[in-house]
Parts: structure tokens; sequence; C-alpha cells
């Protein structure tokens, strides 16, 4: 098995939970969290790294899709049997009529004095399986096992559902944390590839942090040469592991899958994306709305609305919420096909052409969310969110707007920005000049309103921001 690495803060995260169950600190012994994330997120592998370094005996349950129930429970019980669980001889050979007897026997298998942990995952495979499970599961967890040392882990990558198993009014609502397991942020990435900042973040947008793909970029390897070898290779996880994602998430063919594209080769608005899925012919609105609601609920697709005093929340942009999704649609979705046929050198060169282009709009989200990791900063006083701003024309658009606060509606506009993300040229007078004017259309903001600069090379001297901040700053806002 590959060497584990990264993950420090999600193992640090399930180890506070087991130590509540050795420490009985809680109000019930045993403690259950359910653990979500997108598809190949590294979820499992996580749950089994933690397991294994817990020193507690465990069990891991990992369902089937589309199985006969009756099948499924008979392979939960002959999983529980083979455990190291100290009680896994005692059910042996036992065979459950219903999931309510067929959990039972977790009870059985748990120790009664020392710690033990219980994965199930994909749970949400069990719910459609069977809606009994959901029910059986919160009976027997009330009735046998929170008054017992065990960790029980739900895992299950359908985040929608994973988040209704919570809801008011369903069996398992209040019983359980909510742990939510993102992709490796881009620290965890420039440690894996031993990249200097700035590559380690291109890195970061080309992988979007999913393990097995970070994996296979050897430390050291540039963007240009990581690219050009895994296009040779038509079995890369770079190139496979978008269409495996997307189909676990939505059918295809089918309007959702549609959008997906639509948006993820630069169609921002509702109305551009229903031409573009229309062929010029827009779909209905009643019939887009509902699809870009759940591609939302799965986060799958992020909605932005301009950050201002004068909220505007009919003035949505849609985008790929998924870093590593959005380079896959933007570029190896349609040169799959090239790369089968040994033609993946084609792929690069449209891919380089793009490049520069491409990540001056994929990294705005990433320097958000980083700055807003900053915070508070005395650099930004007053800021506690982080967004954009553009009107309906898009002109102008502003990169960065920092505020009070993000609902119902920002008190007061803290800066404005700008990122500029070149390689060869700094931030200088023209991006000020170009920032200045922008910035006197955004509501709330006045001569006072300190700016700011996001650049990849540097910030011309002399120039009157309020901070600015680099790859290095970008990096070390998730080890802070």
């Amino acid at each position: 098995m590959t060497k584990f690495r990264g993950r420090t803060i999600d193992l640090a995260l399930l180890d506070r939970q087991l130590r509540l169950v050795r420490d009985a600190v809680a109000t019930t012994r045993g403690q259950a969290v359910i653990v979500t994330g997108r598809r190949r997120v590294g979820k499992s592998r996580l749950v089994q790294e933690f397991c294994d370094r817990s020193d507690v005996p465990y069990v891991i349950f990992q369902a089937s899709r589309g199985r006969n129930p009756a099948a499924e429970r008979a392979d939960f019980t002959a999983t529980l049997a083979q455990s190291d669980l100290p009680g896994a001889d005692l059910v042996a050979g036992a065979v459950g009529t219903d999931w309510n007897q067929t959990l039972r026997a977790l009870s059985i298998a748990v120790p009664e004095q020392t710690p033990s942990i219980i994965v199930l995952d994909e749970v949400p495979w069990l719910v459609e399986q069977d809606r009994e499970f959901e029910g059986a599961m919160q009976t027997v967890w009330d009735r046998y096992l929170s008054s017992k040392p065990v960790l029980l882990l739900l895992v299950g990558s359908d985040l929608s559902m994973m988040e209704s198993l919570q809801e008011y009014g369903r069996p398992f609502h209040g019983r359980a944390a909510r742990m939510l397991v993102r992709p490796l942020d881009p620290a965890d990435v420039r440690e894996m590839t031993a990249l200097d900042p700035a590559e380690a973040i291109d890195a970061f947008l080309i992988t979007g942090g999913f393990p097995e793909i970070v994996q296979r970029w050897s430390p050291g390897t540039s963007r240009t040469k990581f690219l050009r070898d895994q296009l040779a290779d038509p079995l890369s996880p770079l190139l496979m592991a978008g269409e495996l994602s997307l189909l676990g998430e939505v059918p295809e063919p089918s309007h959702s899958r549609s959008a997906l594209e639509a948006i993820g080769t630069g169609e921002r608005t509702f109305g551009t994306i229903a031409s573009r899925i229309g062929v010029g012919n827009p779909i209905p609105s009643g019939t887009l709305a509902p699809i870009l609601n759940t591609l939302t609920a799965k986060h799958i697709v992020a909605t932005d609305t301009p950050l201002a005093i004068r909220p505007d929340t009919k003035n949505k942009r849609y985008r790929i919420e998924d870093p590593y999704l959005r380079f896959w649609l933007a570029f190896l979705q349609r040169g799959i096909a090239e790369v089968e046929r040994g033609r993946g050198d084609l792929v690069a060169a449209r891919l380089e052409r793009s490049w520069p282009s491409w990540r001056g709009r994929a990294i705005e989200p990433v320097i958000r969310t980083s700055l807003e990791r900053l915070l508070p900063d005395d650099r930004l006083p007053g800021a506690e969110v982080v967004g954009g701003w553009w009107n309906r024309q898009n002109n102008p658009e502003i990169d960065l707007i920092g505020a009070d606060r993000e609902l119902p509606a920002p008190t007061r506009i803290a800066f404005t920005g700008s990122i500029k993300w070149l390689e060869t040229e700094r931030f200088g007078q023209r991006e000020l000049e170009s920032l200045l004017a922008g910035s006197m259309s955004v509501p709330g903001r006045d001569h006072t309103t300190p700016l700011v600069a996001v650049t990849r090379n540097g910030v011309e001297e002399g120039l009157p921001l309020a901070a600015s901040f680099g790859p290095e700053e970008i990096i070390a806002a998730w080890r802070s």
C-alpha cells in the first residue's frame, strides 16, 4: 500500500473523538461521527489509516451499491465475524432477518470496557437498498451501542444524503457529529510535490488535492513534465478520476451532465448555461433551476453573488467547486480520445495555450478562501469575509472584496483588491489604476477603503497598497 501522507488535521479530529470514548467525558460513552466528502477524496483511506493507528480493535464494512438487502446483511455479519473485535466469534454464522437484528450483533461483538471502532462505509447505499436501515441504526445505537465505549463512523460520498441523515425528523438526528473530508489543501500538495509555492498552487489547480492524483506527481517535477507524462498514459488517474467521479454523481446522458460541461468550459450565468445546453435554444428555467439546485446541494457546483452592502442575490455566477473537476472539464474530457490513440501531445499543446487565461480565473476562489483563512489580519482591519463583486454587465468586475460579514448583508467594505497571477509580470501602476477605477462602482466603498493586491510575481515599489500577498502567503494560510 502507498505510504500515507498528509491529513494531519483530519487524523487529529478523529483521534479527538476516540479520546472522548476512552475518557468517558461526553454525555454518552459511545460517540458517532458522520464522515462525508466528495467521491474519491480519500475518506476510506483516511478511515483505514486512523483505525490502523488507533491501537484498538475495529471492524470496517464496505457496502455495495444496488445489492440485495439479504445478501448485504449476510456479508455484514461475515465481515463482523472475521474482524478482530473481541466478541467476533460469538456472531459467526448468525443470520439476521432484518437490519435491526443484524446490527444488534455489533453490541455482542464490541468489548464492554475497552474502546473499539465500527466503520460503515458508503451508508447512502445501505439506505438506498433498504429504507429500514436508517431506523434500525438509530434503534440499535440508542438501545445497545451508545452506552458502550465505541466510536461509530458512518461514511458516505453523497453529500446531500449524508447531510440529510442529521435533519430534524430523521431517525439519527442529533446523534452524531459531522466531519467533512476535503481534498488535500495547497500546503499538503506543496509538501507532497516538493515544489516552490507558486508551482505548488499550479499543482493544486490541476490535481484538486485528490490524493490518488497528487501521489503521481513525483517530487520536484515541473507542471509541463507532469502533464506530458500523464497525457501519455490513457489509464492515468488524472484522466480517469474525472469520469469516474461524474459517473458516481451524475447520470449520463442528462441535462445535469450538460450543465456541468457548460459551467466547466466557462459559462457562468443562468442564461448562458441554458443557451449552451439548448444549443442556442435555451432550455426552460423550470428545467434548469432544479438541476443547478441539485448540483449545488451535492457541492459539485458553487454559486457566488456580489459581496456589497446592497446585495444582488439574483446576480449569480456559477462555477465548478472542485478545482480538479474544473480542470478536467476544461481540458481533459474532450481530449481522452486523443490520449487513447497516442496523441496526448495535442491535448498538452491546447492546454498550454489556454493555461494562463484559465489559471487566471481558476485561481480566484482559491485566493479568496486563502485570504479568509488568514483573517483576522492587521493588514486587513475589519475584514471577516472575502468575496468578489461585479455588476450585471461584468464591467467592472472586482476580484477581491473584504467585508465585515456576508449575511444578511455587509455593513462595511473593509478592502477592495485585484489578483494578477502571471509568471513574468508584476502588479504595477496600470493594475492599480484599473483597481481604483473599478472600485468606485462598489456600493459601500469610498476613497478611504484600503487597496490590496495578490500577485504571483511581486508588486512594483511605491504603490499605495494596504497589503500585498504572494504565493508564500497563500500557502501559509493553510497552515495558520
